[in-house]
C-alpha cells in the first residue's frame, strides 16, 4: 500500500485551490486529514474552501477546531469569526473576534468585523464605537465607513449616517452600497425622493443588484407607485422568494393595485414561510375586507391580536370591518380599545366618529372629528365630513370658512371632500367635476380590462341592459324607476338586475322583481367577480344607478365590466372616470355650454331626465292638520330634503318670506338632535318666532306622502334642490317654486317643473323667489288656481309620462349599442321628443 506524502500533498491541495479548483483541493485535504486529523494546515484549509462553498456551518466547525490547534494564530481566529457570523452565530462570532483582538488590539480589520457582529446583535451603539477605533487605525477603510453609517441609521442618527454615506460618496461616487444604504436612510429619514434617485443611482451602477431593487420597490410603495413597485418586486423573485418581508410588500402592491386574489396569495405565501408575522396577518385582512370576506378578515385580524392584544392598528383595522357589517356598537367598541393603547390615534378617532354618526349620535361624533382632525389635519376626505355633519345638525358657524377651505383645497387637488358630500354646497361645476375626478381616482382607479368579443354581441337578439343598483327597496331611485322597469319593450330589450342593495320583503321590492328577465344578487361578490359575472352575462349596456351614492358599486365599472357603461339617476354630477361612457340629462340640469364639465359623454333626453312612475306612489289616508302637527290655519310652507343641503342663504331666504306671512309656518323634515333646537335658534336669531318651524318625523313613504299634501306651498333650496322630494310634492299636489342653480343639482326643480307643465314657478333669482312664494301664500285664490293646474297637468305632462319617458331612453340607448357596434368612440348626443 502506497503511503501517503502528506506535505506534498497538501502543497498540491494548496495550489488547485488557488487555481479555484475546489472539488479538487477538497478530495486532497479530506485525504490529509483521514491520514492525521490533527494536522492544523489542512484543516484551516477546508475550513476556507467551506466558507467559499457558502457551507458556513461546516466552515465554523472546521475552523473552530483548527483554532483549538493554533490559539493564537490572528488568520484563523478572524476567519473562524466570519464563519461563526455567516452560519448565525453572531454571539459566538464576537467572541472570536475579541479573541483576536485580546492579542492584537489595533487591527482594524479585527474591530471593523467586531463591528459587524456587533450590529447583527443590534447593539449599534456599541459597533459604532468599534467601527470608530478601526477607522483611527485605517481613516480610509471604506467597508467600516460604510457598517458605522448603516449602524447610525439603525440608532437613528440619520444626521450622522448621510454625512458618512457622504464620505464615502465622495471618496468612491462609484459605491453602489453606500449609495443603497444612504436611500434606506433617506426612507427613514422621510425623504422618499430623495431615497429614490440613491436606488435609482446606485442600479445604473450595478444594474439588477437584488437588494437595491427591492429597497427601490418599497419607495414605490411610499410613494404610492404600486406598478413599478410590483415590478421591481417580481424582479427580485428568484433571490427573495423566501422572504416573507418581500411577499407581504408585493401583497400591499398588488392590493393596491386592486388585484385582490393575487394580494391574498402573496400574503398566504409570506405566511407559510412566516406564520407569526403580525403585518402580514394585517394585510390580508385588508385584502379580505376589499374581497367582502369580512368574516375572514376578522380571523385574520383576531391573528395579529392573539399576539399583541395591544396593538391598536390591529383594533383600527378590526373596527372598519365591523363598520363594514354594519355593527356599529362593535366597531365602536374596537377604536376605543385602540384608543385606550394610543389616545392621540387620529385615524381610529375619526373612524370612531363615522360610526357614531352611523349610530345617529351627532354630537359624540363631531366631538371625535373635530378631535380627530386637530391631530391629523389633512386625513383624506375628514374636513368634508366634518362640515357634512354640522349640516346635519343645523351647526353654520363655521359654515362659510369650511365651505372656501374645501373649494381651495380641490383646486389644489386634495383628497378633502368626497363628491356626494360637496355636491351639497357646489356651486361650481368645474369644482364638482375636480371632485368627483380626484376620489374616482383614489378609490375607484380604471382597471385593465379585456376587450369584448363584438362578433357574441352582434349576435345578441335584444340589447341587454344591467341595472345596478344599491337600492332595489323602497327608497327614492326604485319608487322613480319601478315604471320604467316595467315599461321597457321586451321585444327589443332583455332587462338584468344587478343587485347590491338589501332586501327590504316589502311589496315595492317584489314589483321590481317580476320587472327583470333575470335577477343577480352581487352583493358579496367583490368588484373583480362581479365585473367578471357581468361579462359572463353579456350585459351590453351596464347602468349605474348610484355613482357615489348609497350603496354603489363604481368598483364595479372601474373593471369595464360592460361594453357601454352609463350614469344614470342616481348622482346628479360627473363621476370623473373615463370608464363611464354616457351621463343621461337634459338641456336643464346640463346646457350644452357646460358639457365640458363631465367627463362622460352628454345624452340629452326631451322633457325631464328624472323618470317618475304614472302608476303613482302609493299613499295613506290624509291625517288632519292636527294629527300631523300643523296649525289648524294659516299658509304652511314646506321642504322635506335631507338637512345637509339646507345652507344658512337658504334659511335666511325662508325666514324672510315667514316674516312677510302672517301666520305662516314653515315644516320641514326632522333630523337627529341637535338639528331642531339649532334651527330654532337661527330662527329666532332672524326675527321668527321658533314655534314657526314645525319638524316632521321619519315615516314610512305612504304615510309621508299623505301628510305631504297637507302643505300649501313646497319652497326650494340651492345649491341642491328637491330632486325626488320635489316630484314627490308635484304627484301630491303641492306646488314646487324655485330658482335655478350653477350645477347639475340646483337645477333639477327647474327640470321638474318644466315637464310639469309649470314653468311660472321658476324664478329668476332670490328676489323673484320671495315674492312668489309671499304672494302664493297671501293669496289663497292664486294658490287654489295653481293647484288646480297641477291636478289638470298630472295627468298628462310629460314629467309623469312613464311610457314616453321610456321610448325616449330607449331611443338613447338603441344609439349608444349601435355606436358600439360600429366601433365609434362615445360621442354625445340628444334624443328627439317624437323618438
Amino acid at each position: 500500500m502506497e503511503v501517503l506524502d502528506l506535505k506534498a500533498t497538501a502543497e498540491q491541495a494548496i495550489a488547485l485551490h488557488q487555481q479555484g479548483k475546489l472539488d479538487q483541493a477538497e478530495a486532497l485535504y479530506l485525504q490529509i486529514l483521514q491520514a492525521d486529523p490533527a494536522l492544523f494546515g489542512p484543516r484551516y484549509y477546508l475550513g476556507i474552501l467551506r466558507m467559499q462553498q457558502g457551507r458556513f456551518e461546516e466552515a465554523s466547525i472546521l475552523l473552530g477546531e483548527a483554532s483549538t490547534v493554533y490559539p493564537d494564530d490572528l488568520g484563523c481566529l478572524m476567519n473562524y469569526g466570519m464563519a461563526l457570523r455567516a452560519a448565525g452565530h453572531a454571539e459566538e462570532a464576537l467572541a472570536a473576534f475579541d479573541r483576536a483582538l485580546a492579542i492584537q488590539p489595533s487591527m482594524a480589520e479585527g474591530l471593523y468585523n467586531r463591528g459587524v457582529a456587533l450590529s447583527d446583535l443590534k447593539r449599534y451603539e456599541l459597533a459604532v464605537e468599534s467601527y470608530d477605533r478601526a477607522l483611527v487605525l485605517q481613516p480610509e477603510m471604506i467597508a467600516a465607513m460604510v457598517n458605522r453609517a448603516v449602524a447610525l441609521t439603525a440608532v437613528g442618527r440619520f444626521d450622522d449616517a448621510i454625512v458618512g454615506y457622504d464620505r464615502v460618496l465622495a471618496m468612491q461616487p462609484s459605491n453602489a452600497g453606500a449609495l443603497m444604504h444612504r436611500g434606506l436612510a433617506r426612507r427613514a429619514m422621510g425623504q422618499p425622493g430623495q431615497a429614490l434617485e440613491d436606488y435609482n443611482r446606485a442600479l445604473a451602477l450595478a444594474p439588477g443588484h437584488a437588494e437595491t431593487t427591492y429597497n427601490r420597490g418599497v419607495i414605490m410603495l411610499d410613494l404610492e407607485r404600486a406598478a413599478e413597485a410590483l415590478a421591481d418586486f417580481d424582479a427580485v423573485m428568484p433571490a427573495y422568494q423566501g422572504n416573507a418581508e418581500m411577499l407581504n410588500n408585493r401583497g400591499v402592491a398588488l392590493r393596491n393595485l386592486k388585484r385582490h386574489a393575487e394580494s391574498l396569495d402573496s400574503l398566504d405565501r409570506a405566511l407559510a414561510l412566516e406564520p407569526n408575522f403580525p403585518e402580514a396577518w394585517g394585510n390580508r385582512s385588508l385584502a379580505l375586507r376589499d374581497m367582502l370576506r369580512f368574516e375572514d378578515a376578522l380571523a385574520s385580524l383576531d391573528q395579529v391580536l392573539l399576539q399583541d392584544i395591544t396593538n391598536s392598528v390591529a383594533l383600527n383595522w378590526r373596527g372598519n370591518v365591523c363598520r363594514d357589517m354594519k355593527d356599529f356598537v362593535q366597531a365602536i367598541d374596537c377604536y376605543s380599545r385602540a384608543l385606550r393603547v394610543r389616545p392621540d390615534y387620529a385615524e381610529a378617532m375619526i373612524n370612531r366618529s363615522y360610526s357614531y354618526w352611523s349610530l345617529k349620535q351627532p354630537e359624540a361624533a363631531l366631538a371625535d372629528l373635530e378631535r380627530g382632525i386637530a391631530l391629523e389635519p389633512h386625513y383624506p376626505y375628514a374636513r368634508g365630513e366634518l362640515m357634512h355633519m354640522r349640516m346635519y345638525c343645523g351647526d353654520w358657524h363655521a359654515f362659510e370658512a369650511d365651505k372656501t377651505a374645501l373649494e381651495g383645497s380641490l383646486r389644489a387637488g386634495a383628497r378633502i371632500v368626497q363628491p356626494f358630500i360637496f355636491q351639497a354646497v357646489s356651486e361650481n361645476p368645474q369644482d364638482s367635476q375636480i371632485c368627483s375626478r380626484i376620489w374616482g381616482h383614489d378609490r375607484y382607479p380604471a382597471l385593465p380590462a379585456a376587450p369584448f368579443d363584438t362578433a357574441a354581441r352582434k349576435a345578441h337578439t335584444k340589447i341587454r341592459i344591467g341595472y345596478l343598483s344599491g337600492e332595489f327597496r323602497q327608497q327614492a331611485t326604485a319608487i322613480l324607476m319601478a315604471g320604467l322597469y316595467e315599461r321597457h319593450d321586451r321585444e327589443r330589450f332583455e332587462l338584468v338586475a344587478l343587485d347590491n342593495g338589501p332586501n327590504d320583503g316589502g311589496a315595492l321590492r317584489s314589483r321590481l322583481e317580476k320587472s327583470f328577465d333575470r335577477w343577480i344578487d352581487i352583493g358579496k361578490m367583490h368588484d373583480a367577480d362581479a365585473a367578471s359575472r357581468i361579462r359572463a352575462e353579456e350585459i351590453d349596456i351596464l347602468v349605474n344607478l348610484n355613482g357615489y351614492f348609497g350603496d354603489g358599486r363604481s368598483g364595479v365599472f372601474a373593471h369595464r365590466a360592460a361594453p357601454v357603461q352609463v350614469n344614470y339617476l342616481g348622482f346628479p354630477a360627473t363621476l370623473g372616470a373615463n370608464y363611464m361612457d354616457y351621463i343621461i340629462a337634459d338641456e336643464t340640469v346640463i346646457p350644452p355650454g357646460e358639457h365640458g364639465f363631465y367627463d362622460e359623454e352628454v345624452v340629452t333626453l326631451p322633457g325631464s331626465y328624472q323618470v317618475n312612475d304614472d302608476k303613482g306612489r302609493p299613499m295613506a289616508r290624509q291625517p288632519s292638520r292636527a294629527e300631523a302637527g300643523l296649525p289648524e290655519t294659516g299658509t304652511v310652507f314646506c321642504n322635506f330634503n335631507n338637512a345637509y343641503k339646507l345652507t344658512p342663504a337658504t334659511f335666511d331666504s325662508w325666514m324672510r318670506i315667514l316674516k312677510q306671512v302672517d301666520g305662516s309656518v314653515l315644516w320641514l323634515l326632522e333630523s337627529p338632535a341637535p338639528y331642531a333646537d339649532n334651527l330654532r335658534k337661527e330662527a329666532a336669531a332672524r326675527g321668527v318666532a321658533p314655534e314657526r318651524l314645525v319638524f316632521a318625523p321619519e315615516l314610512d313613504t305612504d304615510l309621508h306622502l299623505a301628510r305631504l299634501s297637507l302643505a300649501d306651498l313646497f319652497l326650494d333650496g340651492l345649491p341642491y334642490n328637491a330632486h325626488t322630494t320635489g316630484s314627490d310634492a308635484l304627484w301630491t299636489g303641492v306646488p314646487l317654486i324655485t330658482t335655478p342653480g350653477t350645477t347639475f343639482p340646483g337645477r333639477v326643480a327647474a327640470s321638474l317643473l318644466g315637464a310639469a307643465g309649470l314653468p311660472e314657478l321658476i324664478t329668476a333669482d332670490a328676489a323673484g323667489f320671495e315674492a312668489l312664494a309671499v304672494k302664493l301664500g297671501k293669496d289663497a285664490k292664486a294658490l287654489k288656481a295653481l293647484k288646480d293646474k297641477l291636478a289638470k297637468n298630472k295627468s298628462t305632462c310629460a314629467l309623469f309620462d312613464t311610457a314616453a319617458f321610456a321610448r325616449h331612453i330607449e331611443a338613447a340607448y338603441t344609439r349608444m349599442w349601435e355606436s358600439w357596434l360600429a366601433g365609434e368612440n362615445p360621442k354625445g348626443f340628444a334624443v328627439a321628443q317624437n323618438s
